[in-house]
């Protein structure tokens, strides 16, 4: 997200957050933790689980919807993601 920094905390469900500049580092967090994305680190958010959704709250340090599609391959390719984000749609 550019210059922005995010917090990301875990409601429901199991997230995995991949980050760094081929997506090598990898770590899960449950409800009741929190992510922290700092500025121009590449990453990648997954929920870890097949069968339950992800709900996150997630906080940036400004209030601009900013959004750097990189060119690298993601390292997890999910078949179908249900997508609820009133600010960024599914693509």
């Amino acid at each position: 997200h550019g210059e922005l920094e995010s917090v990301i905390y875990v409601v429901r469900g199991k997230a995995r957050m991949r980050w760094g500049e081929r997506l090598e580092f990898m770590a899960e967090a449950a409800p009741g933790d929190f992510i922290f994305v700092p500025p121009y680190v590449p990453h990648q958010e997954i929920n870890a689980s097949p069968d339950q959704a992800l709900e996150c709250v997630v906080i940036r340090s400004d209030n601009e919807a900013v959004v750097v599609n990189l060119d690298i391959e993601p390292v997890e390719k999910p078949e179908a993601v249900y997508w609820v984000d009133p600010i960024h749609k599914h693509p």
